[in-house]
């Protein structure tokens, strides 16, 4: 445990290494919607609602979407259009979507990200640095190898460059019916977790580039 803990081997990986030296894993992996982690729960439905009117999301590991706040849904709605698939009778965003395959898919948000090659590139980089301490489970490998066979795709995101500094935010372009939006990423995670599911959480949240888009996405808002 004290290697692990100088290391900063992620919390799963910890139950595996003691499993393998004959000792009961210590750290729970519990449900999101548990009574444990109702405190968890409220954080993140402060931090989705503090995000509006601009999109934030939360994910697990694999890039699921575990919830959103109204911005995201009803922006990533209104690019999705009707598709039983992705989006529910409100017209908005399904909160079982995932959103490698939201971004790959060419059924997706593909056709409306305008710099769609460098935003790739960048996701699937942070898939490679992030996903539990820079070793991806076998669910999200299947998926990675999923999305990179969809028509288009550069064969060169398959071996990302390791080397290449991470940077700190994505800068992403959408666009439907003349309307473009311009919006950096940050991904954050919630401090010092003691529990596999808190730990590999991510919050993904939108902001905007730019004074248009910040005016687009409040007017969105507002008529959705």
């Amino acid at each position: 445990m004290l290697l692990a803990t100088v290391l900063d081997v992620p919390l799963r990986e910890r139950n595996t290494l003691l499993l393998a030296a004959g000792f009961a894993p210590i750290y729970r992996e519990t449900k999101l919607d548990a009574r444990e982690l109702e405190p968890v729960r409220a954080a993140l439905d402060a931090i989705l609602r503090r995000q509006e009117p601009y999109p934030a999301v939360v994910m697990n590991r694999r890039r699921d979407i575990l919830g959103s706040n109204d911005a995201a849904r009803n922006f990533f709605g209104f690019l999705l259009g009707r598709q039983p698939e992705l989006v529910g009778e409100r017209h908005e965003l399904k909160s079982e979507a995932n959103v490698l395959r939201l971004m790959f898919d060419p059924r997706g948000l593909r056709p409306h990200v305008r710099n769609w090659e460098a935003v790739a590139e960048a996701l699937v980089a942070r898939v490679h640095r992030e996903a539990v301490g820079g070793v991806k489970d076998a669910a999200t490998a299947e998926l990675l190898k999923e999305v990179l066979t969809y028509p288009e795709v550069p064969r060169r995101l398959g071996k990302p460059s390791l080397e290449t500094p991470l940077v700190p935010v994505i800068s992403i372009e959408f666009a439907k019916n003349g309307e473009v939006f311009h919006f950096f990423s940050a991904v954050t995670t919630l401090g010092t977790p003691q529990d596999i599911t808190v730990q590999e959480m991510r919050i993904e949240s939108f902001f905007p580039a730019d004074a248009a888009t910040a005016s687009r996405a409040r007017r969105l808002a507002e008529s959705r």
